[in-house]
């Protein structure tokens, strides 16, 4: 306001609301250019009757705004390849806890033979059943005995592994 109590106003700039054809060619112009270069500037203006300014300060806008939807294309895309990680790491974390299983009656098992083998002084081994509930003893690719074996028979580690992997194992995915 001015000392008689009346506004002030700027005076207003020759700068014009853009239409639908000149922001068409404007878009057109920085698909091909991000950066707006002093000629293409004044051959916009030209091209458009706008004041050379208005090119300059729309490029900025559009900029401004072309990095902030970029920004979220790439955020969108961590995310995306974040909570496939997540659960991947989810998957391999149940997978370890199935293997550390699996190795923990592996042991037990080697420790029960150990432990049977220094008992009998290898006289005949334990029985030993690795059948999973839904085989036969007979047919079943994951059972595996032994009743009846010869004097210094000893469990083959292969053995045992071929025992183990055919119980009650998981689908891998």
């Amino acid at each position: 306001m001015d000392f008689h109590g009346q506004k002030l106003y700027a005076p207003k700039h020759n700068k014009k609301r853009l239409n639908q054809e000149q922001v068409r060619l404007l878009e057109k112009s920085f698909t091909a250019n991000k950066k707006l270069e002093p000629e293409l500037k004044l051959h916009l203006a030209n091209q458009l009757g706008v004041p050379p300014r208005q090119v300059a300060i729309w490029y900025q806008n559009k900029r401004a705004r072309w990095k902030t939807q970029s920004l979220e294309l790439d955020y969108n895309t961590l995310q995306v390849k974040l909570e496939n990680a997540l659960s991947e790491k989810r998957r391999l974390e149940k997978d370890v806890k199935y293997l550390q299983e699996e190795l923990r009656k592996a042991q037990e098992m080697m420790f029960a033979m150990n432990n049977y083998q220094k008992d009998h002084h290898h006289r005949h081994p334990p029985f030993v059943s690795c059948t999973s509930a839904g085989s036969s003893e007979e047919g079943g690719s994951s059972s595996f005995r032994e009743d009846n074996v010869h004097d210094h028979a000893v469990l083959q580690i292969d053995e045992l592994y071929a025992c183990l992997i055919g119980a009650d194992r998981p689908t891998w995915s």
